[in-house]
This record gives C-alpha cells, structure tokens and sequence, in this order.
C-alpha cells in the first residue's frame, strides 16, 4: 500500500511551525488502517479512545490536499474528546497527491474523483466503524475545503448521519458526469442538519453563493445553518498553513462541537 498521502504534510503546502498544533496519541488508539470498500481496500487513518466503546464517530473528509499530518491531528483531536474519528483517502483510485508541488497539478486528480465513488467510500468507512467500536446511531460527518463540500454531499446521501459540519465548502458549480450536483442544489433533500463555517474573505467562495445556499435552505424549511467570519480567508482553521485565523478556528471548533452534541452526536 501506498501510504505517503497518510504519513506528513502536503508538499504544496509546507507546515507554518508557529501556528502548527500537534496532537498526541496518548491514551488512544490511533494508526493506519484498510477499509473495504467495494472494488478494492482503501487506506485511512483513524483514533479512537482506548477500550471497547461504543464510542460516537466522526467522518473527517479531506482537504483537496489529501490525508496529510494536519487531517490526522484533526482525527487525533475527536479521539481526545471521546469520538471514534476516521479519515478515508476519497482520492486513492486516482493518484496521490501528496508530493505535488502546485495546486494545479493536485487539481487534475482532484477533479476526476466522481462523488458517487466518494459516497460509497465514506459508508464503506462508517461500516467500519460500526464493526469496530462505533456508534453509528451517534454519527457525524465533517469537512474541509474540497471536503467541505463532500459534507454537504454525505448529508443529502447517509440518512444514519445525525449532524454535519463543513469548513469553507464550495456551495455552486456547473454539473458534470462526475459531479452531477452541489449543495445548493440539495438542500432540499437533506437527511442531517449541516453547519456551514464560511471566510468572508474567502477568494473561491464568494460571499453571494453563502447567502445563495441560505436561501436555498430557508426555502427547503431546512435546520441547517451557516455562519460567515467576516475577516477570515479560505482555509482558516487550517493551523499549519498561513491562511489560520487562530480566533475564528478556536470559535469554529467550538460551534462544531456545540452542533454535533445538539444534535446527538
């Protein structure tokens, strides 16, 4: 198995130390793992509490750098506070990412990863957590950047989901084979209620598609709802790159928190 995407930091995004969080797995159980998932096994990285469980699970969906150190800090983080936490590499059919160096080259995997395969990966994973400690009637799902979105995917798609929250997700986009919709299309068919955690400074996601899915939402009589930091850019709970807003991630992580435990995750 190929584990470079599970083992350090993207290449294109060099770690920022002074704002880098590290997460220790003392008094967990932590490590790489191989899930089936229809076709084949697919890598992941996962932590948990020590002990048998039933603990409560969190889907942690990627940024569109791949399952790298900060994701599984991320992953790391759930399992301190009580969660059964894994996150699946969605992009191992298709290439690693992990020693590309430009956006654009990362792109051209990215984009030919279809969201059905996604969806099916990510209940691959939450079948495997059922079988080893999980709680899947406490389930949850969250996401960055390219995960972002996917959040929002997972919560039209698992109705065993109980709550969601995406991180600077896209929101609109032109259909495709591989992408056939994007949230705001979906809100509508929403089967968990999803936070939404937006950068009003955020370059690729333009305050109007914000208020765009709002309306979206407030149409459908959904309970989902999203919350905007005015001065904060795209990626700003990321810790290890330059783009982390140490105030708006802080108050980000705990609104997360607040939503999954409302919502009985």
């Amino acid at each position: 198995m190929n584990n470079s995407t599970l083992t350090s930091f993207a290449a294109a995004t060099p770690p920022v130390q002074a704002t880098l969080i590290t997460t220790d797995a003392a008094g967990l159980q932590a490590g790489e793992i191989q899930i089936p998932a229809g076709d084949r096994d697919i890598p992941a990285y996962w932590a948990a509490p020590e002990g048998n469980g039933p603990h409560p699970v969190i889907l942690v969906v990627q940024e569109i750098f791949g399952v790298h150190e900060h994701i599984k800090d991320v992953v790391r983080r759930f399992a301190k506070l009580g969660y059964l936490a894994i996150a699946p590499d969605l992009y191992v059919r298709q290439g690693d990412v992990s020693g590309l160096e430009s956006i654009d080259e990362i792109r051209k995997i990215v984009f030919t990863v279809p969201d059905q395969q996604v969806m099916a990966d990510l209940d691959a994973s939450l079948d495997w957590a059922q079988q080893h400690g999980g709680d899947v009637s406490r389930a949850g799902v969250t996401g960055f950047c390219w995960g972002g979105r996917i959040t929002w995917l997972y919560a039209a798609h698992q109705p065993k989901l109980k709550a969601g929250v995406a991180w600077y997700g896209k929101l609109v986009g032109d259909s495709t084979s591989l992408m056939p919709q994007h949230p705001v299309q979906l809100a509508s068919r929403l089967k968990a209620p999803v936070l939404g955690l937006y950068g009003g400074q955020d370059q690729g996601i333009p305050l109007e598609t914000v208020e765009q899915m709002r309306a979206a939402l407030a149409q459908a009589g959904d309970s989902s709802s999203l919350h905007v930091y005015p001065d904060a850019p795209h990626a700003f709970y990321a810790d290890y790159r330059p783009s982390y807003r140490k105030e708006a991630a802080e108050d980000g992580w705990r609104r997360m928190l607040d939503w999954f435990r409302q919502h009985g995750v």
